[in-house]
């Protein structure tokens, strides 16, 4: 009965989402609160997620980048592919990364999940903007 229920679960996550949302979803890179980050943003969503970024720098460029959140699994995703994609980025080059990189990174999200994409990215550019 559980194998039934994990296999249908499955299943439906694979309707929806593609292989690279699940994958960051399951298995998040740079989860986690930093400690002593050079500087955080943190940001809630009209959803109600709140995400927040930590960024340790090597003069402008980001060295370390790691990501919390209490959101859902497109949530999750998309603050792990973010911290991959910023991670040796120039700030500068990193404020310009947009929710529909983001989503090209990911294969795409349904559109009741756009929307993670842009809370990670509005993070990420909150804590650019508490660094300057």
């Amino acid at each position: 009965m559980v194998a039934d229920l994990q296999r249908q679960i499955i299943e439906q996550e694979r309707a929806l989402y593609s292989d690279k949302v699940i994958e960051e979803a399951h298995n998040p890179k740079n989860l986690g609160r930093m400690p002593e980050p050079d500087v955080c943003g943190i940001v809630r969503g009209w959803c109600g997620d709140t995400m927040e970024i930590y960024l340790r720098l090597d003069r402008e460029r980001i060295k370390e980048i790691t990501f919390m959140t209490d959101g859902c699994g497109p949530s999750v995703a998309c603050g792990s592919m973010l911290t991959r994609l910023a991670h040796e980025m120039s700030l500068e080059e990193a404020g310009k990364i947009t929710p529909e990189d983001l989503l090209e990174a990911l294969d795409g999200l349904p559109e009741e999940s756009v929307h993670c994409a842009e809370l990670a990215v509005s993070t990420l550019r909150e804590a650019i903007a508490n660094r300057l």
